[in-house]
């Protein structure tokens, strides 16, 4: 089941032409990683999908349902999450209450949000917290967590909305080498095992190659490769333009 769909995406500023005709899917339980050297318009068709930005010209659709241009909170609300470069939740609150209040607001609670805080949804955050292997630091401030700790607990208010698409922008940015791997690989079990789709972004080739189930290549605001890891590397075009005419495979 095809659960984003992205047809002919197009988005210009002034006269650059970030992104030109750009067109893919994620299917469920899917990881897709987008690839590109800087300036080839990832952050832009990132943005065009995840609501941030209008495009000129093209949709994007949700399981069928065209979502193109609308805001980030309505499509929190109709299965679409995301994560960031840079970890955001409550450093003040606890592990377990960072996750309680997701939850809340997506059950549309969030008016009580500081008062309820530490009772409503104790049980559903502290399942949440183990599927990130978070479980056994849920009474502790988020603000003391470790940078790779906190990024699984970012991952778990994520999931909190019980999305159909997650967006990662940049997940392991930031992060020592190990951690990287062990962040995406935990966010592809969940993926493989819960049937969520996963769109992410990243510059870590050993990441992408080794964990993503597809990979897609821009450049200069066009769609020149998609595919498994194979067939990426193999590539002229992405050899050339990305990964370097002289490279000969390495981690890639």
């Amino acid at each position: 089941m095809t659960v984003l769909e992205a047809i002919g995406l197009n988005k210009s500023f002034g006269g650059v032409h970030a992104v030109s005709d750009v067109s893919f899917s994620v299917d469920r339980g899917e990881m897709l990683a987008m690839i590109g050297p800087n300036g080839a318009g990832k952050s832009t068709c990132f943005n065009l999908v995840g609501g941030q930005l209008r495009p000129d010209a093209g949709r994007v659709r949700l399981a069928g349902q065209d979502i193109t241009g609308q805001p980030p909170g309505l499509l929190a609300r109709l299965g679409v999450a995301r994560t960031f470069q840079i970890a955001t939740v409550f450093a003040s609150m606890t592990v377990r209450e960072n996750v309680q209040v997701a939850l809340q607001a997506h059950h549309r609670r969030s008016w009580r949000f500081w008062r309820a805080a530490d009772t409503g949804f104790r049980q559903s955050s502290l399942s949440l917290l183990a599927k990130v292997d978070m479980d056994g630091q849920a009474g502790r401030a988020a603000g003391v967590l470790a940078y790779g700790d906190l990024k699984r607990l970012e991952l778990a208010v994520a999931l909190a909305s019980n999305p159909r698409l997650l967006l990662m922008d940049e997940p392991t940015a930031g992060m020592a080498a190990e951690e990287r791997t062990a962040l995406m690989a935990l966010v592809r079990r969940l993926a493989h095992g819960s049937g969520l789709a996963v769109l992410f972004t990243e510059h870590d080739m050993d990441v992408v190659f080794g964990l993503a189930d597809r990979i897609l290549v821009l450049n200069r605001g066009e769609l020149i490769a998609v595919g498994g890891a194979a067939a990426i590397r193999a590539d002229a075009r992405v050899r050339e333009v990305y990964l370097g005419s002289g490279a000969t495979g390495g981690g890639y």
